[in-house]
């Protein structure tokens, strides 16, 4: 924006105030970061931060959080032309929306006028006048009236109790004056605010009772007011004068959108860039690490993530966005591996200050939580896998960050958790299901008793304590958590494994009797890569067929189940969160295309619903989100990043050690990538990945002198060295990556399994009836032919026979 637009001060007549910040330099952010798009008036939109939100619809109306209090709902705008004699609902011309990390701006387009309506939440401000703010951008070519229009609400977040219905006092002031919503305590008030304004409607005390929205109307003149900014200003009512509130926010809004400007321009000065021939994904990688950055929520002195976002209606609860302990526990692996170490510490903290004394740790703590008797609601320890995961978490917090001193002061915290799991087993051994949900919180014919979730999350639980101890000096407790792990690894392979079906039960009753519906919730086991299941690969091979992957994501059980309901909560939908989970199994049991699609599945879901997010659930029918999916969801973003990371190209950190172990496994039709700040405890690495002669050449340089080794994953004792080959696979085929349009059924190809020996490579293909494919080709190898298909030049050609379901082949290469 020119640097001549200004923000009027209020209640002057003259147009002469702080100016806007100078253009910021975005040059070091990847993108580029902006999504700009014609506008769907059903679509969501979330601006969010640590102490406020703004959350919409595409044509531009949208409610109002400083949490936790939602200040109001319903705005919206009508226009008056001069000369003009005709009402203009301004949504209706809702036209563009252009998403970048620092704002959105939707633009209202008319033959006469342009309205820009910019919204920011506000970044890098310690002490914020407000958590979000609005300011329009006007140019007309007549004078022209507006009315803003709005609901006031004043709601504090669920469950707290509220103070009845606000009232709008218009508090005139000079040529100007602002609104006063008064609730019945006298404490819990607000502020709505525009400069130049003045009131719509005043429903004087004579007329018939009735609700009105208030209004705030402004006559733009544009020989006058060509070139100023018009922000709307919000704010709780504190201890000062109304007047002066309003005075402060709008002499501090230009400050804080500087800031905000430049909080995200320098966001990945430490943060790691991926740099891939594939800008698409390069894309979706940053905007997961912005969309998670947005989940952070302030809550008195300390910072906790919340789970997602959503409009919420006429409710006060906005999507997920509350605390949840397994949400942040799965997302900080993300955070991890980009390097927010400090962002990672804060939301630890917040779970560990909540542990209950018996050591479990919390499901979920509503931003409104102090408002209410929290610890009676049957909500705080709801679920009984954050638990085993705080141990798992944690364990990866160091193995990144090397920082044992965080460890050091946990690690009573550590200890109670690992103990609580124990105290909770089933007659096996394993942690059940008795202290809270595993993963479902409904199934039919009742609640599982111990879910293969828990059992797997419990295996690696175990695994970190073992490792965990050793380094804090218990070698009792290491060598039980490590036989206790152990223990669970059999367990698991000899009481969930159906021989018959080659497939994992979802779980088992306390006599032993498995629930043997197939799900997709048995690929935990490859979380952290120290875990997995043996005989697993018919099972692999169903989750990558579109019995369970749809052109969007998995499913979380197979279609074929007799209770499968695509739009159900646990029975049939697609959840990002599931697609990641697979993806980076397939990528560690050795089925990269596959994982690939499914990780490409998740990143193209940046662009689907809310912009710059990934949503948190949609039908496993077809591809269209679910209407109450929160748009805004925190671990789906987490899983672009964890499976690019972690599977594809392979890290696995040993900080403590100088180390970071590699097994890339990256597409056919890549030649070279790079990534840019990855971490290594305190210093910053930069990797490259360069194709030579059949292999990937994977070289490390620091930004300043630092110790630190490369090695593969698959030779870990090699010495310590800065650059390795890894072997690349001897054919190489690439697949297309690509979401199907809205509303579209399941048809696209799908790589069912890939197999290796001496001198051929198999790859089972299922696609559509009738559907012909020509997939690149790399050959590694001299004299490579072909059976099934057709090798014409570097290109794989398929042919599938007509028929309307789907078709399988098997593909040999021979060298």
């Amino acid at each position: 924006m020119a640097s001549r637009i200004a923000f009027l001060l209020v209640f002057t007549a003259c147009a002469i105030a702080a100016e806007l910040a100078p253009p910021v330099d975005f040059s070091q952010i990847p993108g580029p970061l902006k999504i700009v798009s014609p506008c769907s008036p059903r679509k969501p939109w979330t601006v969010a931060g640590e102490r406020g939100a703004l959350l919409g619809r595409q044509n531009g109306e949208f409610e109002a959080w400083l949490w936790p209090v939602k200040i109001l709902s319903h705005f919206r705008i009508r226009a008056e032309l001069a000369d003009y004699p005709v009402p203009i609902d301004v949504n209706a011309l809702a036209a563009e929306m252009e998403v970048t990390p620092a704002e959105t701006i939707l633009t209202y387009s008319h033959a006469a006028f342009t309205i820009r309506q910019h919204m920011f939440a506000v970044r890098g401000a310690e002490a914020a006048a407000t958590g979000a703010a609005v300011f329009f951008e006007i140019e007309s070519i007549r004078p022209l009236h507006l009315t803003f229009s709005f609901v006031p609400e004043m709601l504090r977040m669920w469950p707290a109790p509220n103070f009845g219905r606000p009232n709008g006092e218009w508090r005139p002031e000079g040529n100007s004056g602002f609104y006063i919503l008064h609730t019945d305590d006298p404490k819990f008030s607000a502020i709505v605010a525009m400069p130049r304004t003045r009131p719509g409607i005043l429903v004087p005390y004579q007329e018939h009772p009735q609700t009105y929205p208030l209004e705030l109307t402004l006559h733009y003149d544009p020989a006058r007011d060509h070139g100023l900014v018009f922000p709307l200003i919000l704010s709780m009512l504190d201890k000062r004068s109304p007047s002066d509130t309003v005075a402060a926010i709008n002499e501090q809004i230009p400050q804080l959108y500087r800031r905000t400007l430049e909080y995200y321009a320098h966001f990945f000065d430490n943060r790691l860039v991926v740099e891939s021939p594939d800008t698409h994904l390069n894309a979706a990688f940053a905007w997961a690490e912005i969309a998670i950055d947005q989940a952070q929520v302030m809550h008195g002195d300390e910072t906790g993530l919340v789970a997602g976002y959503y409009e919420s209606a006429d409710s006060a609860r906005p999507g997920y966005a509350w605390f949840f302990g397994r949400d942040t526990l799965w997302t900080a692996y993300a955070i991890n591996s980009y390097g927010d170490f400090a962002l990672t510490r804060r939301a630890l903290d917040f779970l560990i200050r909540r542990q209950r004394a018996d050591g479990k740790i919390m499901h979920e703590y509503s931003q409104a939580a102090d408002a209410v008797d929290w610890a009676a609601t049957p909500y705080f320890y709801a679920s009984a896998d954050a638990t085993p995961l705080l141990v798992m978490a944690i364990e990866d917090y160091v193995n990144t960050s090397g920082d044992t001193d965080y460890l050091k002061r946990h690690w009573e915290a550590v200890r109670k958790a690992y103990a609580f799991t124990r105290a909770h087993e089933s007659n096996d051994g394993i942690y059940n299901n008795s202290q809270g949900t595993g993963w479902v919180e409904s199934w039919p014919g009742g609640m599982p008793q111990q879910e293969i979730y828990l059992a797997a999350l419990d295996q690696q639980s175990a695994e970190a304590m073992s490792r965990l101890a050793q380094r804090m000096g218990d070698t009792q407790l290491a060598g039980a958590a490590r036989r206790k792990a152990d223990e669970i690894r059999a367990k698991i392979a000899a009481e969930y494994y159906d021989s018959s079906t080659g497939f994992y039960a979802f779980s088992r009753a306390e006599n032993g009797t498995p629930d043997r519906t197939a799900t997709i919730y048995p690929s935990v086991a490859w979380w952290t890569g120290t875990f997995s299941l043996p005989r697993a690969d018919g099972m692999l091979t169903r989750w990558a067929s579109e019995e369970f992957s749809t052109d969007w994501g998995t499913r979380d059980i197979s279609e074929r189940t007799a209770f499968y309901d695509p739009i159900s909560y646990h029975q049939g939908s697609v959840w990002p969160l599931f697609t990641g989970w697979v993806s980076l199994a397939e990528y560690r049991a050795g089925r990269p295309l596959s994982a690939y699609a499914h990780l490409m599945q998740n990143a193209g879901l940046t662009w689907t619903q809310d912009a710059g997010a990934v949503t948190e659930l949609l039908s496993g029918r077809f591809f269209e989100p679910l209407g109450r999916s929160s748009s805004h969801q925190t671990w789906s973003s987490a899983m672009v990043i964890s499976p690019l990371l972690r599977g594809l190209f392979g890290l696995a950190w040993d900080a403590g050690n100088r180390t970071l172990r590699l097994a890339p496994q990256l597409p056919a039709n890549w030649e070279h990538a790079r990534l840019r700040n990855v971490p290594l405890g305190k210093s910053s690495i930069d990797l490259t990945f360069d194709r030579e002669a059949g292999s990937w050449r994977v070289r490390a340089a620091a930004k300043s002198p630092e110790v630190f080794c490369l090695a593969p994953q698959s030779a870990p004792e090699q010495p310590c060295r800065k650059e390795f080959s890894a072997p690349a696979k001897p054919v190489e085929i690439a697949i297309p990556a690509a979401l199907p349009r809205e509303g579209s059924d399941t048809r696209q190809l799908k790589i069912l399994n890939e197999t290796y020996s001496a001198h051929t490579a198999t790859f089972t293909i299922e696609a559509w009836g009738g559907s012909r494919y020509d997939l690149p080709v790399r050959r590694n190898r001299d004299h490579v032919t072909v059976r099934g298909a057709e090798l014409v030049g570097d290109k794989l050609h398929l042919e599938f026979p007509a028929s309307d379901r789907y078709e399988r082949k098997t593909i040999e290469f021979h060298w």
